[in-house]
């Protein structure tokens, strides 16, 4: 079981940290093609296809691994809601590390989709800079891949104690 939970937390880190790495990218990518077109120093980007295909597959990986890191750990969380309130620190931690990593998956997975969608060849010749949507998504992937394994973990250790005291889940 130990061997597995490591796995699993492993798959989960380098999928963030792919992520992280791809939108980061991205953004760099993005910005090779910015130019200047007048004297007060106005930004202009062109859309550029390969920054649009490295934050397509960062936004896919964020979302394999949210999805990865839920299923696994999060079943546990099904059986035994109405226990939450008395329970311990570890099954505290557990749920706040649940959702947190909602929210950062909330905030990155749209970050990343916003800085997709500037680099689509259909938004036109020139635009103008908006935020670093990209590198924002890129930063959440890393922030994700650590709140998805101290949830994973903090999930297998509450119920690791609670099998081990001979306490029995509720359905």
């Amino acid at each position: 079981m130990a061997k597995a939970g490591f796995f699993v937390c492993l798959v989960i880190v380098i999928m963030d940290v792919a992520a992280g790495i791809l939108s980061i990218q991205a953004e760099i990518t993005k910005d090779k093609v910015t130019r200047y077109i007048s004297p007060k120093r106005l930004k202009c980007q062109e859309p550029n296809d390969q920054a649009f295909k490295l934050g397509l597959a960062a936004a896919t990986l964020l979302a394999l691994s949210h999805v990865t890191a839920n299923l696994l750990g999060a079943c546990m969380c099904i059986c035994c809601t109405e226990k939450l309130e008395t329970s311990s620190a570890n099954r505290l931690s557990w749920f706040g590390c649940l959702i947190l990593s909602w929210i950062v998956v909330a905030v990155g997975f749209p970050a990343l989709v916003m800085g997709m969608v500037e680099n689509s060849k259909s938004k036109g010749s020139c635009q103008a800079l908006h935020h670093h949507f990209l590198f924002v998504g890129g930063v959440l992937c890393f922030v994700h891949g650590l709140l998805s394994v101290a949830f994973y973990v903090s999930a297998t250790v509450s119920f690791q104690k609670e099998i081990s005291h001979g306490l029995e889940l509720d359905p």
